[in-house]
């Protein structure tokens, strides 16, 4: 029983000291394959904003636009609307905001008559439309449109 033990012990004993040279390279082994790792993890995390960025394209266009005068505003709106549908974009609106008044009152004299006065008011009229799926020929030919003077245009993309 004793040889057989010898035998059972030597063979522990080769295998372990096989798996302690193997360790120190499987360490080695093991140091280097994280390091590799955390390459290959960084460049791929490098490379994934690179490609987010060439295939997220602007999914909608919030375009709002003001003016004192409605008939000028309702054709620039108009023309905006017509182009937009022409270069394959989902278009909803024109949607009417809420009119903003601002009133002003003024005395008429400089001095005695604070009764005498006379009031004025500026309307601003708001509308806003919505792009959705848009393209690149959309953004050009949004840019190259004219629209009328006194139309205030604010667009948002996101």
């Amino acid at each position: 029983m004793t040889p057989a033990a010898k035998k059972g012990t030597t063979k522990k004993k080769a295998p372990a000291k096989k798996k302690a040279s193997t360790n120190k390279t499987e360490k080695s082994a093991v140091a280097e394959t994280p390091v590799e790792d955390t390459k290959k993890t960084s460049s791929k995390k490098a490379d994934q904003p690179v490609r987010q960025a060439q295939d997220k394209k602007i999914s909608s266009i919030r375009i709002r636009l003001s003016a004192f005068d409605h008939m000028v505003l309702d054709e620039a709106t108009t023309k905006i609307i017509d182009t937009a549908e022409r270069s394959g974009a989902i278009v909803h609106g024109p949607i009417p905001l809420p009119t903003k008044i601002r009133k002003f009152t003024v005395n008429k004299s400089t001095f005695v008559h604070k009764n005498a006065r006379d009031q004025y008011e500026m309307r601003t009229h708001r509308r806003l439309i919505d792009l959705n799926e848009t393209t690149f020929k959309t953004m050009e030919s949004l840019q190259s449109l004219s629209l009328p003077s006194g139309v205030d245009i604010e667009i948002k993309m996101g």
